[in-house]
């Protein structure tokens, strides 16, 4: 089994949440969002290893949540001023043997173990893999005016989650090409396909949201109640895998 290192992206400024202090310290039904992510990491049998980037003054927080419950080998390292830099700082922390990077952001705190396992089981098999769904609204484009240019046809339109797994080279590859020539992503897929190379995408489910504004708070709540209540009916959810 190759040596796969989950790079946690928990630098978030919670600015859209109105908070003056890191998303990832938000309590969501008495637990810090962090610690969802760090969860099912640490109950992973494919992830071995796991890097925490964090906002720079925060790293002792992270150890806060963090504690003592788990057993794989954790790093906490401070990340950059947006989300590349602090992934690109993570890859510097990555342990010698590690072959692949399971790259999620902590603002994710609904990923499941299944969904986790269904994109690095991808990455194994193609060097690149990561998880999204099929856009549902109509999709419209605007001019600087505000007036309506265009309809995008929705088809073949995914929009992108996380987690993203690289083979470790790739995303090396990728981040030092940014640097040098400038790229700027706001997902790590964008520049590996931006070196040529394959990224298969793993069909998610839209349970799997990115906590940034209020309203997403209420949703993530409500999501992890149905879920104890094992309410998959409701929820509409079902096993992620390949698109076909």
């Amino acid at each position: 089994m190759p040596f796969v290192t989950a790079l946690v992206a928990a630098a978030g400024k919670g600015r859209r949440l109105g908070l003056g202090y890191n998303k990832v310290f938000l309590h969501l039904k008495g637990r810090p969002l962090l610690s969802y992510s760090l969860e099912v990491l640490e109950k992973s049998p494919l992830v071995q290893a796991v890097i925490v980037v964090t906002a720079p003054g925060d790293v002792a927080k992270c150890w806060d949540v963090i504690g003592r419950g788990y057993a794989k080998s954790i790093r906490v390292v401070e990340g950059g001023e947006e989300r590349q830099d602090s992934v690109s700082q993570g890859l510097k922390a990555l342990p010698a043997e590690t072959e692949f990077v399971a790259v999620h952001d902590a603002a994710r705190p609904l990923v499941t173990q299944e969904l986790l396992a269904a994109v690095v089981e991808a990455a194994l098999e193609t060097g690149a893999a990561i998880a999204a769904v099929p856009v549902q609204d109509t999709i419209k484009r605007s001019g600087t005016a505000g007036i309506v240019e265009g309809t995008v046809d929705r088809e073949g339109l995914w929009a992108a989650q996380t987690p993203q797994v690289f083979r470790r080279d790739w995303l090396e590859e990728a981040h030092s090409r940014a640097m040098l020539e400038g790229w700027r992503a706001t997902d790590d897929a964008s520049l590996v396909e931006r070196c040529g190379y394959p990224v298969r995408i793993v069909k998610g489910d839209y349970g799997n949201i990115k906590v940034t504004t209020p309203v997403d708070v209420i949703l993530a709540t409500a999501l992890l109640e149905a879920r104890k209540r094992q309410d998959w009916a409701f929820l509409g959810e079902r096993r992620p895998g390949p698109y076909a």
